[in-house]
């Protein structure tokens, strides 16, 4: 039978976001037919594959959408089921469910979802949801061409852009260690660059390594970047790293509890909009992956989605 409150319910997996996906997903279906739910599976094969199936769910109807893979394979999700441009869905107001795969996925560390598959199917069972607010991002493609990306966790421009730039050239096989080498590879290569951030609170202008963006709390696999970062208040915790790389790197251990935020060379302000712009074009990641250049402009839109909780 179909779900017994949100309808049909389609899951939508990524088999190359890294080790296990297929696995997890068998165990999920699995677990849902015990309680008596039918699913449907579609799997992606090709970048953009989540977003279109996403969309194309919007249309026929389906109320709870499952992403089952890593942040990225969330953010194409959302992205199919909200219209980007203005943050509204296509149709029918769908739920997101989400069950963490392959390489990882950072958003559900916020709700404490990261569990086992049974116990995530057991949650998608429910007719428990929360509002939850989505990033919209205005920056530029490659070819420097205006383009709108949303996001749901976090994004970042500056040093994590190129972390997400060189993992992207590495194969997503590697799971989290493409994001480990990404870290070396963008490491001997990228500076501190002249900023300005323009805020809720007003101006901030400073050389900067890095510039987050936070609507959940965790980011790389488990690190508590914005621990008072509520994705439900509709506002970001926007956060200015004014070291070194060298430095950044070596606050991963402050960056396991949040702790980082006490140091002098990291600021951080609550803000429903930033306008990134620097004096040069930085790679943009959000959710995980790269999505384009800055100058970039993020505004929160508040609770736009329903989460499966």
């Amino acid at each position: 039978m179909d779900h017994p409150t949100l309808g049909r319910l389609l899951l939508i997996a990524n088999p190359h976001a890294g080790r296990g996906v297929t696995q997890i997903l068998a165990r999920v279906v699995a677990a849902l037919e015990l309680r008596g739910i039918d699913s449907h599976v579609e799997l992606t094969r090709a970048a953009g594959d989540a977003t279109r199936i996403a969309l194309e769910a919007v249309h026929e109807g389906i109320g709870l959408v499952v992403a089952v893979g890593g942040d990225g394979t969330v953010n194409e999700v959302v992205n199919g089921l909200l219209d980007p441009q203005t943050g509204a869905s296509h149709g029918p107001t769908p739920v997101l469910g989400v069950v963490s795969a392959g390489s990882g996925c950072d958003l559900v560390r916020t709700f404490g979802l990261d569990r086992e598959p049974e116990v995530v199917a057991a949650h998608l069972a429910t007719d428990a949801v929360q509002p939850i607010d989505v990033g919209r991002i205005e920056l530029q493609d490659d070819d420097g061409q205006p383009v709108v990306r949303l996001f749901v966790n976090v994004a970042e421009v500056g040093f994590g852009g190129a972390v997400a730039l060189a993992a992207r050239r590495l194969p997503a096989r590697l799971g989290p260690r493409r994001y480990r080498l990404g870290i070396v590879a963008a490491w001997g290569s990228f500076r501190r660059v002249p900023m300005v951030l323009d805020h809720d609170g007003g101006r901030f202008e400073a050389s900067l390594c890095n510039v987050v963006i936070a609507n959940g709390q965790f980011f790389g696999g488990g690190l508590k970047v914005a621990p008072r970062s509520l994705p439900d208040d509709g506002r970001f915790d926007l956060q200015a790293f004014g070291g070194t790389v060298t430095d950044v790197v070596r606050a991963a251990r402050q960056l396991q509890n949040g702790s980082h935020l006490a140091r002098a060379d990291v600021r951080s302000w609550p803000t429903a909009s930033v306008h990134v712009t620097s004096v040069r074009a930085l790679p943009v990641e959000a959710d995980g992956e790269l999505v384009g250049w800055s100058p970039a402009r993020f505004d929160n839109l508040h609770r736009a989605l329903l989460l499966k909780v």
